[in-house]
C-alpha cells in the first residue's frame, strides 16, 4: 500500500503536523510520498490531505479521476470534509492501515470548462453590478433572473456558498443539485432542487459569464454554461464513526440555542 500526504504551503502549521504523520506511518511501516497540493501525481492507493476544505477540494477533484480514497487532516477552520483533527493524527497509521474508517462517493459536477466537488458559481463578467441571467434545465427555459449571479451545488457543497445564499442543505447521499440565485431582484427567486440526471444550462441576457469551480478556479468571458453531473465521484474517507447529521449539528452548530452571557 503506497501512500500520498499532500500538503499546503499556504497553512502556517503543516510542517508540525506533517511530523506527527510521518511518525505514525512509520510505525505501521507504511510507504508514503509527501507531495504539494500544487504538484499532485497518481499512482498511490490512499491519500492524506493536510490542510483545510480548499485543500480537500483540490487533492479530491484530481483522485476522483483515479477513484483513489482521500482523507482530509483538518488544520483550517471549519473542517466539514476534513474530519481528522491534528490530536487525532498519532493514530493515523493504525486506522489507514487496518481500514478503520468508511468511504463515501461524493457525486461531482462537470462543464466544458471543468469540474467541482462543491459548487459552480456564475456571474456577469460585470462584476460591479447585477446580471439578468436565463436558466434552462433540459433545454427548457425555467426562469429569469436579476441577481449577482447563481450557484449550482452538489449535496456536498450544499452546506458552502449555497446555504450562505439562503439554499438547503442536502443529505450527501442524494444524487441532486440545487441551484440558488444570489440577491435576487424578487421576492419569487427560489432555490430550485433537480434530480442529478438533469442538463443545465445558464445563459447571460445581457453579458458575458465568469465560471468558478469550486471558488479556485475561474473561466472568464463564456457565452454560457451548462452544466450535469460528472462522470467522476470523489471518494473520501471518513472516521469509521461518522454520521452526516452529527457533522452538521457541531460544525454548523444546528439547532443549538444560543448561550446567554
Amino acid at each position: 500500500m503506497k501512500l500520498a500526504i499532500v500538503t499546503n504551503k499556504n497553512i502556517l502549521n503543516y510542517q508540525e503536523v506533517l511530523v506527527s504523520i510521518k511518525d505514525s506511518l512509520n510505525k505501521v511501516g507504511l510507504e508514503y510520498d509527501v507531495l504539494s497540493v500544487d504538484s499532485l501525481k497518481s499512482g498511490y492507493d490512499f491519500v492524506c490531505s493536510v490542510g483545510g476544505d480548499g485543500t480537500m477540494l483540490k487533492t479530491s477533484r484530481f483522485y476522483s479521476k483515479t477513484s483513489t480514497p482521500v482523507m482530509g487532516i483538518n488544520l483550517g477552520r471549519l473542517g466539514f470534509l476534513s474530519l481528522i483533527l491534528p490530536d487525532d493524527v498519532s493514530n493515523l497509521g493504525s486506522i489507514i492501515k487496518n481500514k478503520k474508517y468508511t468511504l463515501r462517493d461524493r457525486m461531482m459536477l462537470s462543464s466544458e470548462h471543468c469540474f467541482a466537488l462543491n459548487d459552480f458559481v456564475i456571474k456577469g463578467h460585470s462584476s460591479a453590478r447585477t446580471s439578468k441571467f436565463k436558466l434552462y434545465i433540459n433545454d427548457i427555459l425555467v426562469s429569469d433572473y436579476i441577481a449577482d449571479g447563481i450557484i449550482v451545488a452538489t449535496p456536498t457543497g450544499s452546506t458552502a456558498y449555497g446555504l450562505s445564499a439562503g439554499g438547503p442543505i442536502l443529505h450527501p447521499g442524494f444524487d441532486a443539485m440545487v441551484i440558488v440565485p444570489i440577491c435576487a431582484h424578487t421576492m419569487t427567486a427560489r432555490p430550485i432542487v433537480v434530480p442529478a440526471k438533469e442538463v443545465i444550462r445558464i445563459e447571460s441576457a445581457d453579458e458575458l459569464l465568469d465560471l468558478s469551480c469550486d471558488g479556485q478556479i475561474t473561466v472568464q468571458e463564456i457565452r454560457q454554461v451548462v452544466i450535469k453531473s460528472s462522470e467522476y465521484k470523489a471518494k473520501l474517507a471518513f472516521p469509521e464513526d461518522y454520521k452526516f447529521y452529527k457533522v452538521m449539528r457541531n460544525k454548523l452548530h444546528w439547532g443549538i440555542s444560543p448561550v446567554s452571557e
